[in-house]
């Protein structure tokens, strides 16, 4: 494990004088997880918090949007969707040497593997339903009463999501699967009519919720980085990729007997999901389907491209950019399915 790249003593002397800390000794010690933003557990006695912070060194202007992250977790106190208790906030780069905020640490399960790997039929049946009850409660937020309605802009969420995913990949020198390049021409004509704003999470799986230790109940969703005001329908599919794509090629479930592991099948978890929100899915999800297989196989081509500049973060980058074209191939397919 990493060594923690600040001095404690400044971040002690800060949360004994924002009332967080007495005169218990501080620790801090890094947290897995969180890869974008450095995350950090810091004990104060029995309280335990986390600490997330920006990285060192020149940042896009739009990345690693800590503020955003905290700001929306703290919109969100006492709604149906839980989150961390936030408890500051602080620009200072003198703390840290990074703006950074704290919320309270949850003590809680989270699970890497979609299948639920050991649990009972029954275990990861109620895991999925309280999964989708808290994707339907996000998606119903009202954003105007929790202080969010300019958090993002409003309408046209997917066709711009589209155009600066498809900019970012013609300006990559590594050779796109023709597969993408199809995708890169078929998405924005085939547009789905009429247009809804939520809040949506970006990032919404179930390596991101924090369970009750013994309960099939969702304390805290994490990593709000991507959240923003956008389409309900493209933050869902996102999600249910991972009914789709086999844990071969990546998180997912895809192919695997889910009746007898007791996970509902993706039309049954849709259809909870249509009856908490009223919002009808079916008709366009292909197209949903396939811009987000394209959007992860833009990601994926981006790590490809640092691993082939030898600037990747990753060890694994090379393998993780090969994935790139298997997604959008599978992108593509569900395109075809669209236009049947």
């Amino acid at each position: 494990m990493s060594a923690v790249p600040f001095s404690v003593e400044p971040l002690a002397a800060y949360l004994r004088a924002q009332g967080l800390a007495g005169s218990e000794a501080v620790q801090v010690v890094p947290l897995s997880g969180g890869q974008s933003n450095p995350t950090f557990r810091v004990t104060v006695g029995e309280n335990a918090y986390v600490l997330r912070k920006k990285p060192a060194g020149v940042l896009a202007p739009s990345a690693h949007a800590i503020d955003r992250e905290y700001r929306v977790m703290n919109a969100l106190q006492g709604t149906d969707v839980p989150v961390p208790r936030m408890r500051v906030y602080c620009e200072d780069d003198s703390i840290v040497g990074t703006p950074f905020y704290l919320m309270d640490f949850l003590q809680g399960r989270v699970f890497m593997d979609p299948a639920l790997p050991g649990m009972e039929p029954a275990e990861r049946s109620a895991i999925y339903r309280e999964m989708g009850r808290v994707m339907a409660a996000l998606h119903s937020i009202d954003l105007a009463a929790v202080g969010l309605g300019d958090y993002g802009r409003t309408g046209r969420y997917v066709e711009r999501q589209i155009d600066r995913w498809s900019r970012q990949c013609r300006a990559l020198s590594v050779p796109l699967d023709p597969a993408m390049l199809a995708l890169m021409e078929w998405l924005p004509t085939h547009l789905p009519e009429g247009d809804e704003t939520t809040l949506v999470h970006g990032d919404y799986r179930i390596d991101n919720l924090v369970f009750h230790p013994t309960e099939p109940r969702v304390i805290g969703v994490l990593d709000w980085e991507l959240s923003t005001l956008g389409h309900p329908l493209a933050d869902l599919a996102y999600h249910c990729m991972a009914w789709n794509v086999p844990p071969t090629l990546w998180r997912g479930m895809g192919g695997l007997d889910l009746p007898a592991l007791g996970i509902p099948t993706e039309a049954q978890y849709l259809a909870d999901y249509v009856a908490a929100t009223g919002r009808e899915v079916q008709g366009h999800w292909s197209f949903y389907m396939a811009y987000n297989l394209f959007r992860m196989a833009a990601i994926l081509y981006g790590i490809a491209q640092r691993a082939a500049d030898g600037s990747a973060a990753s060890a694994d980058a090379e393998e993780t950019g090969r994935k790139a074209g298997p997604l959008a191939r599978l992108g593509w397919e569900w395109a075809q399915r669209h236009a049947l």
